[in-house]
Parts: structure tokens; sequence; C-alpha cells
């Protein structure tokens, strides 16, 4: 399936993922879907790919299609957390011409967010009033967000009211939609979602 637009030149798609363990306890650090998201960002002289999958069926005409959307510029492969590099060597080589030595550099137009102490960093779009999530926020099967489980945690310096802490000063962003990896993105009132994740997750 190809990606759907999420907002001008911001879109998404998700794939199945090949390391998903359909006996994974529910809570645990398997406890998660089969397809998980990635996300594509145009700007006017660079393309953003974020924790990019390519799906498992029509790989080929999905190549071919990102080729004719990147139509030769740099592009940016950024990775919200290191276990999130998924096919980012392959792309990196497809767009060696184009990326250089500086394949994952951060374009113009897009802010990192790091969550020092979680292991993840955040990318801010503000002209899409969009950010881009790995694993530190999932969405909650209702419509919203909810910081990830305790289990999710486990390498980490903080738990879940701590990873919700380092979240909260980005209510200062004027988030209208939150995209995220595990679970349906929220295209509306995404800091309205992420303030109800992260009371919850402090409680």
């Amino acid at each position: 399936m190809l990606p759907a637009e999420i907002a001008p030149g911001l879109l998404r798609w998700t794939a199945p993922h090949p390391d998903w363990n359909p006996r994974g306890e529910p809570g645990s650090a398997d406890d998660w879907e089969q397809d998980v998201g990635s996300d594509l960002y145009e700007l006017p002289d660079a393309v953003a790919l974020f924790d990019p999958l390519l799906p498992s069926d029509e790989r080929e005409q999905f190549l071919s299609w990102l080729d004719r959307r990147i139509a030769g510029r740099p592009v940016g492969i950024l990775t919200t957390i290191r276990w999130h590099r998924r096919d980012r060597d392959q792309l990196a080589e497809r767009y060696r011409s184009t990326t250089g030595r500086a394949w994952n550099a951060v374009p113009a137009g897009v802010v990192p967010r790091p969550l020092r102490g979680a292991g993840e960093t955040m990318f801010w779009l503000p002209e899409v009033a969009a950010l881009i999530s790995g694993d530190r926020l999932i969405g909650d099967h209702a419509g919203g967000l909810r910081v990830c489980p305790e289990s999710w945690l486990a390498s980490t310096q903080v738990d879940r009211a701590g990873a919700a802490a380092l979240m909260r000063p980005l209510l200062e962003l004027p988030i209208e939609k939150v995209l995220v990896s595990h679970g349906d993105p929220v295209l509306h009132d995404g800091r309205a979602a992420l303030a109800r994740a992260i009371a919850e997750a402090g409680d």
C-alpha cells in the first residue's frame, strides 16, 4: 500500500515488521502489533525518511514510487531509536549518490527533540505542526496516545513517569499531529492527546 498523505508533503505508510512475535506476552517488550509506521517528509530541497521499513509485498513497486517522490533530492534517513534502523542501510545505499556521507543529516525544517535518558529522539516538523515519535509514545487503540509500557523502558534510565516528565516540554509546541510507529497516528488536537498521555503516565 502506498503512503497516505497526512499533511502537504508529509506521508505515512505501514509495513509488517519481520521481527514481530505473534506470541508476545501482554505488557512485555514483545507486545506490539505486526504493522509498524514509517514517515516521509518533503522539504523544498531535501526529503526526510523517519524509521523507514519497506513493505515486504510489492517492494519494488514501492521503491519505484519512492524514487519518483524523492526525484534526486538529498535524502536524510533519520532514526528515532536505535532498534528502528530497519531498512536504513539499504535506503542509504540506494540514495548514496544524493546523500553522500551525510545520509543521516537532519535537514532544515526538521527539529530533533531528544528525550535524554529515555533512549529516543523525537522529531518536530513545525511547518506541518507534526511530531514524529518512535517507541516512547504509541497509539492507545482509542484514537489517542499513551506512554509506552514499562517493559519497553527496561534498558533506559527512566520509568513511565520519568518518560512522561521528559515529554512535558513538548507541550510548549503547537502540536496538531502525532505520528507513532506503533498504532494509529493522531491527526487532530495532538497536543491535547499528548497532555492526556503524560498525565496518565505521571499519575
